[in-house]
């Protein structure tokens, strides 16, 4: 996946309108599609990345076009790299990394990328998964772990971005959490 590249995203309530918004992102400038599919809830997800200039102009076309159907949108001109991965659920922890648990849920996908972007900037995490709406309802959480004192900031960070949006569901801190909850990530 890519890594150190902008990230833009759309989320839609149609999925026929969300056909069409994909179609004209891609037209519109040299971007590479990481997500397009049908998420929880009936809505479209649409997540591009490349250079600031084309994920802007990819973004602003299918705002563009999506109308009266944009949930959400998104625009990182320099997402972190953990973020490619936790989007892609290819992390896999070591025993080393496992400490304190973080959680962040949203009410939609866009806003967890956004979250989990925030959480990784702020600090010393291990950002482990993004989960953007599939089987959740239309939600979305991230999964961190590392120290407490940085999984607590790394939370609060992602927390904060997801409650400026007004989606915030959910965050928590699990201190000393119980191993079993590292083996399976839902």
């Amino acid at each position: 996946m890519a890594t150190g590249r902008s990230i833009g995203a759309l989320e839609l309530s149609s999925i026929g309108i969300g056909y069409k918004v994909q179609d004209e992102m891609l037209k519109a400038a040299d971007v590479e599609l990481l997500v397009a599919r049908t998420i929880c809830s009936g809505k479209y997800l649409i997540v591009v990345t490349g250079p600031v200039s084309d994920v802007e102009s990819a973004v602003s076309a299918g705002e563009r076009i999506a109308e009266d159907a944009l949930i959400d949108k998104l625009m990182i001109p320099a997402v972190d790299k953990s973020v490619f991965p936790a989007l892609g659920q290819s992390v896999v922890l070591t025993d080393e990394q496992i400490d304190a648990l973080g959680i962040v849920e949203t009410f939609s996908g866009v806003s967890i990328i956004a979250a989990a972007d925030a959480a990784a900037k702020a600090a010393r995490i291990t950002l482990f998964r993004i989960n953007v709406a599939m089987a959740l309802g239309g939600k979305g959480f991230c999964l961190m772990t590392g120290q407490v004192a940085d999984v607590e900031a790394g939370v609060r960070a992602a927390a904060e971005q997801a409650r400026q949006r007004g989606l915030l569901v959910s965050k928590v801190v699990i201190a000393r959490p119980n191993p079993e909850l590292f083996n399976e990530y839902i």
